[in-house]
């Protein structure tokens, strides 16, 4: 196993290049440029990056965002500053009153373990390509697809990350594109071909029209 081999910087997500994205995306495809005309820029919507950006993301998997972040909180309330030692130093009770499943717990005391251990080097994924740094969170028991392209795309502001299972992408998408039924992960793939390399400036297009649009009564 070991560390992420060391490379040169991968080019991540600035403003600056945000909006090189964007205007490439609107020259390429009508309704993505909609988007920009009616509701603005939208956020870099950036995170830190590092082990407690990693299991806020873990507790976001298939729970609202509300419910996530207040498990969160709870965990800081235990353990702050957030580490892997300060994490594997909770015991099961602690974790329930955080709000933690025991599954979420077992997956992020194996995370703690790993970066513990020097198996899973977070900070060196910020040097690795797209495919190295995903290839090394999947690893992980407790991270698949989803997880590690938010990671990619919030943290490390890869710029053609494209968390294919989010279901408020295929919501957007499915308004956005006025397909007949919300698409599958594997035709929300397809669909995005034609974004590439700018598919995480997409995503945050297309989140952007979520958040934006008019809720029906």
């Amino acid at each position: 196993m070991g560390n992420v081999p060391v490379k040169a910087p991968a080019r991540a997500l600035t403003e600056a290049s945000l909006s090189r994205g964007l205007s490439r995306l609107a020259a390429v495809d009508a309704d993505l440029a909609r988007i920009l005309e009616e509701y603005g820029r939208p956020p870099l919507w950036e995170r830190e990056q590092g082990f407690p950006t990693l299991v806020l993301i873990m507790l976001e998997q298939q729970v609202s965002l509300a419910s996530a972040l207040a498990a969160y909180n709870k965990l800081l309330a235990h353990a702050s500053p957030l580490t892997p030692q300060s994490f594997l130093a909770l015991d099961d009770a602690n974790l329930k009153r955080a709000g933690f499943s025991r599954q979420k717990s077992a997956y992020v005391r194996h995370l703690s373990q790993l970066i513990a251990e020097g198996e899973l080097d977070l900070p060196a994924l910020a040097r690795a390509s797209d495919e190295e740094a995903r290839a090394q969170l999947l690893r992980v028991k407790g991270i698949g697809p989803w997880t590690a392209e938010i990671y990619l795309l919030r943290a490390l502001l890869r710029a053609d990350a494209w968390p294919a299972g989010d279901l408020a992408l295929a919501v957007a998408a499915q308004q956005v594109k006025r397909l007949p039924s919300r698409p599958t992960p594997e035709e929300l793939d397809e669909l995005s071909l034609a974004w590439k390399p700018w598919r995480a400036v997409a995503a945050r297009l297309l989140w952007h029209h979520y958040l934006n649009r008019p809720r029906r009564s």
